[in-house]
């Protein structure tokens, strides 16, 4: 069936969206690295005016990256108040560490006969502990979710690639509020260590068993740790 005349011409119509789609998705892109690395906290509420200036972005455009980061569960909008970097529930931690230890171990299940390509893993578990040499643990908080990113980029699937990245964002927000980084991420840094010549050895059951022990343990050392810290309040708020 052929496209109509008034059909193209409503598309025409959509050709502004475009730039405006286009920019509004690299400053969520800023944000959400912002974000991932603290600059704005949990529950600190993102002013309009001041990031519009800063980026030397419209109203409208920051509006479209508020929404966009708002559907990934990064932002959340409270009616009358504003936009707010998300605070974690408990509940939505035990989630995150759920759904990375589906995605995770399947990732190395269904791997390929070895050798496997662990160059960027070698590189993250390297910045790891150098980071650790010098004392700088939200870098290291920072190495370890690079490290787990290149985990899941084995398996060559965008889709993956981007489920994940996601998963791990949300997942900082819990580590920002974690008082002790050093405590919290110091013992995985020698199991990224063992997970990656695990792989460098060719064993993906080996690799699978010490990967799903290794989330178990994180998840109940983070849930402890935040559920001290945090009241839990409703997962979905809006």
């Amino acid at each position: 069936m052929g496209t109509s005349g008034s059909g193209l011409g409503q598309l025409a119509d959509d050709r502004a969206l475009l730039g405006r789609t286009s920019t509004a998705e690299r400053v969520a892109d800023i944000l959400r690295t912002r974000i991932a690395e603290g600059y704005f906290q949990p529950g600190e509420r993102l002013s309009e005016d001041s990031i519009g200036k800063a980026l030397a972005v419209s109203r409208n455009t920051l509006r479209e990256a508020f929404r966009l980061l708002t559907h990934e569960r990064l932002l959340v909008h409270e009616l009358n108040r504003g936009v707010f970097v998300r605070v974690l529930a408990v509940q939505d931690v035990e989630d995150i560490y759920r759904t990375r230890r589906l995605i995770q171990c399947a990732v190395v299940r269904g791997l390929d006969g070895p050798p496997f390509e662990l160059g960027g893993l070698l590189d993250a578990v390297t910045e790891g502990e150098h980071a650790a040499e010098e004392g700088h643990w939200k870098d290291v908080s920072t190495a370890n979710i690079h490290f787990h990113r290149e985990l899941v980029a084995l398996a060559g699937s965008a889709r993956t690639d981007e489920l994940m990245r996601g998963v791990l964002a949300e997942l900082r927000l819990a580590f920002h509020i974690v008082d002790d980084p050093r405590a919290l991420h110091e013992p995985y840094l020698t199991r990224n260590r063992q997970l990656l010549e695990s792989l460098k050895a060719g064993d993906r059951d080996g690799t699978e068993r010490l990967l799903a022990a290794y989330l178990d343990d994180s998840r109940e050392q983070v849930v402890e740790v935040y559920a001290g810290l945090v009241a839990d309040e409703p997962a979905d708020k809006d």
